[in-house]
């Protein structure tokens, strides 16, 4: 949370929601892992949620660097 709006979330699973700008958001989700974010089973959040694979963000700097996308779109917002 910065500034009580919600940037990253880790699931249970080690995964990551992630808030993203919308005008980025099919740009970003051609990165590796990254997926549609669901509030349950075929239920999508729409533009600007995505989804990490926990897999995906085992390495620091591809953690790093979502949280930063995450950031800099809180920064902006």
């Amino acid at each position: 949370m910065v500034d009580e709006a919600m940037v990253v979330s880790a699931g249970k699973d080690g995964s990551l929601l992630v808030r993203v700008p919308a005008a980025k958001h099919d740009e970003l989700l051609r990165e590796p892992g990254a997926a549609q974010a669901e509030m349950g089973a075929g239920r999508t959040m729409g533009a600007g949620w995505i989804a990490v694979a926990a897999a995906t963000v085992q390495s620091d700097d591809v953690l790093s660097s979502w949280i930063e996308v995450a950031l800099a779109h809180r920064r902006t917002g």
